[in-house]
């Protein structure tokens, strides 16, 4: 045998994993068919199916009806020939009986065997089964021969009759009980077709009509709810639809606020820096105004300042922008080298401040960066409100098994106890907030940091009456314990 490979023209050879033509082109057409078509061809298909099956059994059980008709009433009239035997006129004459027989039943074929005869009277049937009946060994025998139903009985005495039933009117009226079952089988199958166009038509009514809802949201931009009919599936899916509407609405509001906040935000020292960078330039040309060297100092301090203030906002803009955004990294954090990391670097920056930190060890899952920005923000706040020579406390305690709180408190001025909430918000800062450097974002950032990571932050008051931010957050004391939870 001559094995041919196959060459890169040629196609798949035969046993490849080939797509089948027909496969593809009934995917491509349930692709590009409407939906309607395609329930409506399913409907067609189970009613063909089933009116299929049901015509086959209709058309099996009247047949076989039929035919068992036909043999008892041959068993019925054999066995009232043969019981005629017994007569001695039966006897002397079986031919006459034979044909008075066959002149009340015309369209049957009559054999008499009398006892030890191999000769019938009447008709020649020709014999096959009845063989076994002429010779005793079975009571009784049927068989279809053509057009024929033939049926053989033989009694006591040994006498035995062979009828031959034509069955050509039977055969016809089975056909024709045939073509009328699959006459009604094609006006069923129309009519479920017609059936299905209707009902699915009714039923996609509702799927049409939020499709046009999601056009028009598409085209005009518009979010607001679509209209719920119903309680059925697709009224609940409208709902989804309409909660999904919530979201984007609730995200673009809260973009556009922050963008309004940012430009509003960002207007401020954009145009105290302007001023003063005219002002320097104004200096500069020749011929032009005079300041003292002090106040040319002053002005080169407020132009850096306002840069720095820039530049803080901007990078508090963009971790926000961060929070807002798809979180993917996940790992184990310990707590407490995250808080002591954030913590050198806040000393650094503050060193008149003193800092001290009472630890506990904790594990949990999250994002190691975002929560280390939290615990720097909040420990910056505090160290921002704390006088000079003042001191940030800083506790780690387990208040209940997988919940650790942590207090951030400082010596400073404190909340008041109406700002308390809204100190959470972007870009609200307080009368008293006011006047110090910072952009508002801080503490919003802190919040979303901590939600995120399934906690909980609260504004109070602490023991010297500064302020203290207390915080929750989930995990374990060690690490095998996080991975078990």
């Amino acid at each position: 045998m001559i094995l041919r490979t196959p060459t890169p023209d040629s196609g798949p050879a035969v046993g490849d994993d080939a797509p089948d033509p027909l496969e593809q082109t009934h995917v491509g057409w349930s692709r590009r068919a409407p939906l309607r078509w395609q329930l409506s061809l399913v409907t067609a298909v189970m009613v063909a199916v089933a009116v299929g099956v049901m015509t086959v059994v209709a058309y099996w059980t009247v047949s076989t009806s039929l035919t068992q008709h036909v043999d008892r009433e041959l068993e019925d009239k054999a066995s009232s020939l043969l019981q005629n035997s017994f007569d001695p006129a039966f006897v002397y004459n079986p031919a006459v009986e034979v044909a008075t027989f066959k002149t009340y039943n015309p369209d049957i074929r009559v054999a008499y065997y009398p006892p030890g005869s191999v000769r019938p009277i009447g008709d020649s049937i020709p014999i096959l089964n009845e063989v076994e009946v002429l010779q005793g060994t079975r009571d009784n025998s049927v068989r279809s021969s053509g057009d024929e139903r033939i049926f053989a009985e033989q009694n006591k005495i040994g006498a035995t009759v062979i009828l031959a039933q034509d069955m050509r009117g039977t055969h016809q009226l089975i056909s024709s009980l045939g073509l009328v079952l699959l006459l009604i089988g094609g006006i069923g199958v129309l009519i479920a077709i017609a059936a299905g166009m209707v009902v699915a038509t009714t039923g996609l009514r509702p799927v049409s009509r939020l499709r046009h809802a999601v056009d028009h949201v598409a085209r005009t931009d518009d979010l607001r709810p679509i209209t719920v009919v119903g309680n059925d599936e697709l009224a609940q899916l409208t709902r989804s639809f309409n909660g999904m509407l919530a979201a984007l609405s609730a995200s673009r509001r809260r973009q556009a606020e922050l963008v309004a906040d940012a430009g509003h935000e960002l207007k401020t020292p954009l145009t105290s820096l302007r001023t003063n960078v005219e002002l320097l330039m104004m200096v500069d040309r020749q011929g032009g105004a005079s300041i003292s060297q002090q106040d040319r100092r002053d002005l080169e301090r407020d132009v850096i300042a306002q840069i720095e203030e820039l530049s803080t906002l901007i990078g508090d803009l963009v971790d926000l922008a961060r929070e807002d955004g798809p979180q993917q990294i996940v790992e184990c954090i310990d707590l407490v080298e995250c808080m002591e990391t954030s913590l050198e670097r806040v000393r650094r920056r503050r060193p008149d401040v003193t800092f001290t930190f009472n630890s506990t060890p904790w594990f949990l899952y999250g994002d190691p960066f975002a929560l280390g920005r939290a615990a720097l923000n909040l420990m910056d706040n505090a160290a921002k409100w704390s006088p000079e020579e003042g001191e940030v406390r800083i506790d780690m305690e387990q208040v209940r098994d997988g919940v650790m709180e942590l207090r951030f408190s400082d010596s400073g001025p404190g909340i008041p106890v109406e700002d308390r909430q809204k100190v959470f918000e972007r870009f609200y800062r307080s009368i008293a907030a006011r006047s110090m450097p910072g952009s508002g974002l801080g503490l919003a950032i802190v919040a979303q940091v901590i939600a995120r990571h399934a906690g909980t932050i609260v504004a109070e008051e602490s023991d010297d009456g500064g302020a203290m931010m207390r915080v929750t957050l989930p995990g374990a004391p060690s690490v095998a314990d996080e991975r078990d939870n």
